[in-house]
Formats: C-alpha cells, sequence, structure tokens
C-alpha cells in the first residue's frame, strides 16, 4: 500500500495490496490522465500507455486540433464543451451561461490518514458525511489541486488507500475562488476511462442491481457497446430501482473467475452511475450524484463537496469483490458497536398484528417469544397518535394510551420483567395530511408553489432541510428513547420525494434540495447516536429502498426487503451480499403462507435463509402451528452457534437459483479456514436425479475437514429430519481435505417435496 509521485515523469502511483492506479499529468497545460488501473503494476514510465511525452496531438505539439485531443485521451476529471465529447463528471455555468469548462493541474500533496468530509445545511450547520475511516489501519491520501482558470474554480481530487484493502477511494470537491457565483450543474465523484484491452479487446459487460419494491437487487448483466447504459435514482433515495453500484467485467467472469472493475457510492439520496464506449473503443465509467433536480449556486468563496466513492479491480470473479467491499464496509465504513457483536435475536410484530394491538397483545407475544430464545421485542407502526391505519397521524409522535396504557415506559418496564429488550419503529421523515402537525404547519412538507402536492401513502415528506422541522422531528425521536428503556429503533422512510419546494432556500438555491434533504437525514441519525450511543439503529425504506452503504455509517444493519419469502428472498439476498457484508442484512422468518407472495414453504427452509442475514422473526408466535412454535429454539440454537461465521466470515456464492433452476447454494468462511457454514436450498425436486455435485469455495486445500449436517444430532430435531439425515448418512464424505471439496466437490441430495435444505458446518481437524 502506498501513494508515490514521480516528479520526472510526472506520474501518481495508488498502490493496493494486488493494484495499481497511475495517472499522468500531460502537456505543459497539465491535463491529468488515467494511465493505468488494474492488477498491481511496476513504478515504471507508463506514459507510454497514453502516447507520452510524444504523442503527437497533445496541444502543445498540434495546437490546431487541440479539440481532437480531449475526444480520445483518458480524462481522470473531464468536463465539457472543450473537446471530450464522452459524457462528463463536472458541467458547470458561469454568470453568462456559458458552460465550456477545462480543469488542469495546479498542486498536489500526499500525506498519511484518512480526511473525514464535510458539508453544510442552510443553517450553518456543518455535518460531517458518511464516509471510510483508517480504524487501526494505516492510511494514505493524495490530494490533487485542479484549476478552471476561466472560472477562477478549483477542484480538490482526494484518493485514499488502507493498507488492508485492495478498494481506492475518490471523492471531489470544488471551490468557487472567483468574485462570481457560478453554477454547478453536475458534480460526480468518480470517472475511470479504461481501454478495451482491460477486457481481453472484448465488449464488456455491465452488471447492476435492479428491481422494484419487494423484489429488489436482481442482478442485471448485459453487453455494452457504443453509447452509455447508465441506472439512476431521481426519488430522493437510492431506491429500490437500482442501487449505487456497477462492475464491468470480462463477458467470461463468473462468481470464481474473471476482471471486474466496480464502483459504489457512499451516499443515500439521487445518483446515476454507467459505462459507455466511444468510437476509439474506450470505455467510461462514472459514478455519482444524479444531475437532475440538481443545481448549485456556487458563491464566492463557497465550495461543494461530493460523496465518497469506492473502486474495487480484482482478477477473481465476483467472489473476489465481494470479498474487497465486505472487508472495507467492516473494518472502515462501519462505527456501531454491534458490528462484531451477536446482534439481539427480534421478533417484530408488523406482520403479527398490522395496526390491530394492545399492550396486552404485544406482552402475549413477548412471553411466547421468550420461552423460545427470542431476545428482543420490536413494536412496529401505529402506536401513536391516532394511527390505526397508514391514513394519519405521522409526525403527531405522542402515545396513543388506548394502546398502551402508561405508554411506552410501562411496556419497556414489563419486558424488563420478561427479561426482553425493547425496539421501536419511526418514520420520522413523514407527515401525514390529516395530523395535528399538519394543521398546525402545512408549509413544512416539501411542497411546489401553486401545485397541489403528491401523495403517496396517503403522506408526505416533512423539509427536514430547515432547522426548525428537523430540530422538531429530532425532539420527538429524543423524547420517546429519553422516556423507556429502548435498545433497537428501525427508522423507515415509505415514500419518495416529489414536488419539490422548499420554503427554507430561494429561487437561485431550489436545486440544493435534494443534496441537502439527504445530507439532513445524515445528521439527525448522527445526532441520534451521539446522544443514544448504545442504540442499535436499523435502517428501512418501505424495505430495501436505502440499503446503501452511506447508511451503513450510522446502522450496522438495513431491512434488505418488505418480502419475506424465503424463495424470493434467495435472490433478493444473492444480489444484496454482492456488495455487503451478510451482518447488515436484516432477514426474518415469516408466516407461511407468505404475507406478500401467498407462497407456502417449510419452516426450516424459511430459517435457513433468514439464519444468513441478522436473524429475526416476522410473525404471530401465539397463533402458529405448534410445530413450527418448537422448532424456533433450534434455530435460536443454530444462530448462535455459527452466527459468528456468517457474521465474520469471507462470502462464497455457489449456486444461483436464477441459474440452476432447482437450487442455491453459498457459504462462508472463517478468515483462518478452520471453520465454514454451507447452506443449500432446494427450489424444485427432479426424479430420476437424486445427487447435486457442487464444489466448495475458500477452504484451506491442505486441511482435513469433517463435514456436520447442523440439526442431526438432536432426536428432536425440525430443522434436519430424519430423511435428510438417512441421505447424508450415504453422502457424508467423512474426514476429507479441502482440496478434494473444492476441486471434486460434494454429492447433495435430491431432497423429498419442492423446498428443502441443508445446513453444513465444515470443520477443520
Amino acid at each position: 500500500m502506498g501513494i508515490f509521485f514521480d516528479p520526472e515523469n510526472r506520474l501518481f502511483f495508488i498502490e493496493t495490496l494486488n493494484t495499481t492506479m497511475c495517472l499522468m499529468i500531460a502537456d505543459e497545460e497539465g491535463f491529468l490522465v488515467n494511465a493505468y488501473y488494474g492488477a498491481k503494476a511496476g513504478r515504471d514510465d507508463l506514459r507510454y500507455l497514453t502516447g507520452g511525452a510524444c504523442d503527437p496531438s497533445v496541444p502543445s505539439r498540434n495546437n490546431r486540433d487541440r479539440g481532437c485531443y480531449f475526444d480520445k485521451v483518458r480524462m481522470e476529471f473531464p468536463s465539457g464543451g472543450t473537446g471530450d465529447f464522452r459524457t462528463p463528471i463536472v458541467s458547470v455555468r458561469d454568470a453568462g451561461g456559458h458552460d465550456s469548462s477545462l480543469f488542469t493541474y495546479v498542486s498536489h500533496r500526499i500525506y498519511d490518514g484518512k480526511d473525514e468530509l464535510f458539508s453544510g445545511l442552510p443553517d450553518n450547520r456543518t455535518v460531517r458525511m458518511p464516509a471510510t475511516f483508517s480504524g487501526d489501519s494505516k492510511a494514505q491520501m493524495l490530494e490533487i489541486t485542479l484549476e478552471e482558470k476561466v472560472l477562477g474554480l478549483k477542484a480538490l481530487l482526494s484518493y485514499s488507500v488502507f493498507e488492508d484493502s485492495d478498494a481506492i477511494l475518490k471523492n471531489v470537491k470544488l471551490i468557487n475562488e472567483s468574485d462570481s457565483t457560478v453554477m454547478v450543474d453536475k458534480l460526480l465523484s468518480s470517472n475511470l476511462d479504461l481501454d478495451l484491452s482491460a477486457f481481453g479487446n472484448n465488449e464488456p459487460d455491465l452488471v447492476t442491481l435492479s428491481g422494484s419494491w419487494a423484489r429488489e437487487r436482481r442482478m442485471d448483466r448485459r453487453t455494452i457497446s457504443r453509447g452509455n447504459t447508465e441506472v439512476y435514482s431521481t426519488r430522493g433515495e437510492s431506491s429500490h430501482q437500482f442501487q449505487p453500484f456497477f462492475a464491468l467485467c470480462d463477458g467470461n467472469t463468473d462468481d470464481s473467475y474473471g476482471t471486474v472493475y466496480a464502483q459504489t457510492l457512499v451516499w443515500s439520496g439521487n445518483f446515476v452511475c454507467g459505462a459507455g464506449m466511444d468510437q476509439f473503443e474506450t470505455v467510461r465509467a462514472y459514478i455519482g450524484i444524479s444531475p437532475v433536480h440538481f443545481s448549485w449556486d456556487l458563491a464566492p468563496g463557497g465550495s461543494l463537496q461530493a460523496p465518497e466513492a469506492v473502486l474495487v479491480f480484482t482478477k477473481d470473479g465476483f467472489d473476489g469483490m465481494s470479498h474487497i467491499f465486505h472487508d472495507l464496509f467492516r473494518t472502515h465504513l462501519i462505527r456501531s458497536p454491534y458490528l462484531h457483536r451477536e446482534r439481539p435475536i427480534l421478533i417484530n410484530n408488523w406482520e403479527a398484528t398490522y395496526f390491530n394491538f394492545n399492550a396486552d397483545k404485544l406482552l402475549d407475544i413477548a412471553r411466547d417469544a421468550k420461552k423460545c430464545g427470542i431476545e428482543m421485542l420490536v413494536m412496529d407502526d401505529g402506536w401513536f397518535g391516532k394511527r390505526d391505519d397508514d391514513n394519519s397521524s405521522l409526525g403527531d409522535w405522542f402515545v396513543n394510551e388506548k394502546k398502551l396504557p402508561g405508554g411506552v415506559e410501562r411496556l419497556s418496564d414489563e419486558l424488563e420483567k420478561l427479561g426482553m429488550k425493547f425496539g421501536i419503529w419511526f418514520e420520522p421523515e413523514m407527515i401525514s395530511p390529516d395530523s395535528d402537525l399538519y394543521r398546525a404547519h402545512p408549509d413544512w412538507a416539501i411542497s411546489s408553489p401553486g401545485r397541489v402536492p403528491t401523495r403517496i401513502r396517503n403522506q408526505y415528506v416533512l423539509d427536514i432541510t430547515r432547522s426548525e422541522v428537523r430540530d422538531y422531528v429530532y425532539e420527538c425521536v429524543a423524547k420517546i428513547l429519553r422516556s423507556a428503556k429502548i435498545s433497537y429503533v428501525k427508522w423507515d422512510m415509505n415514500r419518495q420525494l416529489l414536488d419539490l419546494g422548499s420554503a427554507g432556500l430561494d429561487e437561485k438555491s431550489m436545486g440544493r434540495l435534494s443534496y441537502l434533504y439527504t445530507l439532513s437525514v445524515y445528521d439527525l441519525q448522527e445526532r441520534l447516536l451521539e446522544e443514544f450511543p448504545g442504540l442499535l439503529l436499523e435502517n428501512c425504506s418501505g424495505g430495501g429502498a436505502r440499503y446503501d452503504a452511506g447508511m451503513l455509517f450510522y446502522s450496522p444493519q438495513i431491512w434488505c426487503s418488505d418480502d419475506t419469502d424465503a424463495f424470493e428472498r434467495l435472490t433478493i439476498q444473492a444480489g444484496t451480499e454482492m456488495i455487503y457484508p451478510l451482518s447488515t442484512m436484516g432477514a426474518h422468518v415469516s408466516a407461511s403462507p407468505n404475507h406478500i407472495s401467498g407462497r407456502v414453504m417449510p419452516f426450516d427452509v424459511r430459517g435457513a435463509v433468514a439464519l444468513s442475514g441478522t436473524f429475526g422473526y416476522e410473525l404471530d408466535i401465539t397463533a402458529i402451528p405448534e410445530e413450527e412454535r418448537k422448532a424456533i429454539p433450534e434455530q435460536v440454537e443454530i444462530y448462535h452457534s455459527v452466527g459468528d461465521i456468517v457474521r465474520e466470515g469471507d462470502y462464497y456464492r455457489i449456486a444461483r437459483i436464477s441459474d440452476t433452476g432447482l437450487y442455491d447454494a453459498w457459504m462462508s468462511v472463517a478468515k483462518d479456514k478452520n471453520r465454514a457454514l454451507l447452506t443449500y436450498v432446494q427450489c424444485k425436486g427432479s426424479p430420476q436425479n437424486n445427487k447435486r455435485l457442487i464444489r466448495l469455495k475458500g477452504l484451506d486445500p491442505d486441511k482435513k475437514y469433517r463435514l456436520k449436517l447442523i440439526g442431526s444430532e438432536r432426536e428432536d430435531s425440525s430443522f434436519c429430519s430424519h430423511g435428510k439425515k438417512e441421505a447424508w448418512k450415504l453422502l457424508d464424505p467423512g474426514e476429507v481435505s479441502g482440496r478434494s471439496l473444492m476441486n471434486a466437490g460434494l454429492l447433495m441430495p435430491v431432497l423429498w417435496g419442492t423446498y428443502g435444505q441443508l445446513m453444513i458446518e465444515i470443520i477443520c481437524i
């Protein structure tokens, strides 16, 4: 790991454990060019990769055709209007409306450590933006200052590396040093120009994660050619529909092998990311805040900070990419004291009762849950105002005493007597038209003058960019938390931003609203964690619409999806796990038939899928079949037994139901490779096909292992039925080397019925 500058050749080398990025100051004018990014290279004169000092097309040699140079060179910070006709990373307009710009090198500095990122709200409150931090690891930063001489702008491009990571972190800060206001219409966080040779001289594939409510983050793979392919959100959140992530890969890349260039954004609001190929077969890939619903009036002396982007390169396929992201986020992004701790197993009353509950019903659920080993009751929507359905009371954060006599304090005291922890649901950013708050402050809702506000779920969005609104929201939440023993908060957001207008911004600054809204969410959650440092915060947005790296800075876990159907979750979780550690993934066992899909699935299969996340229950434990209630203590026991492997281990994808059509499988392997957990889920029986060969991953080839079918040692096990035990006796390989398990493979039986599961603990001997 290290950052080095070659002054003779004017080259920057940004090195991680296994990768090198080489930036070049080109020509006498100082254009910043990306000469190379990929597998580790030497600190050689890599100018030849761009034509170098002898390039006859550089403006100092051929100024009559200077525009042609910008049209083909691999620019690190491309702008528009001066010759580069590809997608720019920055777009600015001067007072006369002209939008041409060109940024050139001024200076740089290299230093140890990792800077924090800050931005400001309209009330001059400074907010720390989510970004990676060095922690206990050594870090280095490179800051390159570029200038736009005509406009008087400076761009600070920052690059960071950690000694224990293969990721490169980038961010951009724009500063106005002129005497005039400049309008910033676009400022992305990262651009990467790559030669087609990076992909074996073949058109690369673009991998994104797409979906909708209840079917988030499904892998979408397509070949790109000339022109651009983009995914984006303009919804005020990272969204159900797309993820602020993409990967460019060789057409033959799979989970285990192949070249991957990936980027993601540490941001929870509007974004755009995409890639395209130009006439010279150069691939341009970029990521940052969406320019839609964005403009920033940058006054003299003002600055604009873009969020942090994460760049990853690997030759080890999507598994290798996942390992880099997972380790980076666990070590350098998640701050929660719960990061390496076993999370309490919770039961949430939402699908158990919806709005129809009272304290007695909650305590009945808690008593039965406690008997089964569940450790926390979470009270979801419906406990406040006059909230008997989703048509009223958001913003009226006072306890409904008809449902909860004595308030949340009495309920938490009763739960404490039972030995149960207590959690609570909020949707602090929202306001119902039918609420005391809206009747008193209709101007507190985001809206455009003269336009009837658009309702979604019969609610509006509070303008938390205004300090008085933000302070009200914070005090509502904090007052409840101060009043009772509350260990956990589920922070929800159930609609998107529309009718963008704020009474706190003038007409020139209205284009800041989406950016400032995201910043305000961060401010609220930071304040919450400062006052309640032991709080376990779980973010949610109608399920998984805010599942992003920005939220991980505040909450160690995020509700993965409102769809808890275990079959649907196989695909949802497989996409989520490509980027995010399994320990961040909110996953619960729910009732059957499932409340969203209507699908009927065995209780043990539902448990096996949920055990690859934070693990909990989303059902009425007092009303489920007795055999299911009896099975819960065993699932709890499994969580306590192997949860550390899931939480801390390396994730490997073994098979995808989208590929096989029959089964799904994945592994978590402890860092020392002495323990591993294989989860195999059958989704379809197949007559005359009673064995399926899978090859394990991540084990030490020279170590010997024994395999233990989870539940097989218990006579009363519902997790491992008699038929599974008998099948396993025939297929158990006994003592076997990691090399054989990975290269020769392991036979899995076809289980009776449609759905089935096998969880196998792999133990070094």
